[in-house]
């Protein structure tokens, strides 16, 4: 008998859910677990705020926002986006998900980064990346963290560091999401001057 066990919408996300937390927890992870309440839970947040106002299928949305830095927990900074997607794939095969969606949720891991070029060919892909700088522009204190404990810059450098990467979150927004965090860009922009 070759048995597959089908499993609901609900339950691939709680699995998915307690993967990326128990990954946030390994040593790998040089974000330490506060990447998983400080950046992954507000992405996911955003996503799904994004992906109702623009109508876009929720459970890709919800599952690329919870999988989208998987590779960059894992270890894989500098190519999280493929590494991520692919492990995204091997996790989604685990409970049989559609392969036709996980294609798509690989898109929006894939395309998710400010400092890489790549097209986002969805609006999937559209609310994972603007959720993924939105959660920036939330959790200032986590960027100070990595600027000056984790990658040991000076204050000149981690001001600069900080100010490039906000500044490439705010241009890959789309225009809804740029409504919601205008506030909060404009103030940061304001106190580093």
């Amino acid at each position: 008998m070759n048995y597959t066990k089908k499993y609901s919408y609900k339950e691939i996300v709680k699995n998915v859910e307690k993967i990326v937390e128990e990954e946030c927890k390994k040593p790998a992870n040089i974000f330490g677990y506060a990447f998983w309440t400080h950046h992954i839970l507000p992405v996911v947040k955003y996503a799904k705020l994004l992906g109702k106002k623009l109508k876009a299928d929720q459970e890709i949305v919800e599952l690329a926002a919870l999988l989208h830095d998987i590779g960059v927990i894992q270890g894989d900074k500098p190519n999280h986006h493929v590494s991520g997607a692919k492990e995204a794939e091997k996790i989604l095969k685990k409970f049989n998900y559609p392969e036709e969606k996980t294609e798509k949720i690989k898109h929006c891991i894939f395309a998710h980064r400010a400092s890489k070029s790549i097209k986002r060919k969805t609006i999937e892909a559209k609310c994972i990346a603007s959720a993924d700088a939105m959660a920036h522009f939330d959790e200032i204190p986590q960027l100070f963290e990595s600027a000056f404990i984790r990658f040991k810059l000076n204050p000149e450098e981690g001001k600069q560091w900080l100010l490039a990467k906000l500044e490439r979150d705010w241009k890959k927004l789309i225009p809804e999401a740029r409504k919601l965090v205008k506030d909060r860009y404009q103030a940061i922009k304001l106190i580093f001057k």
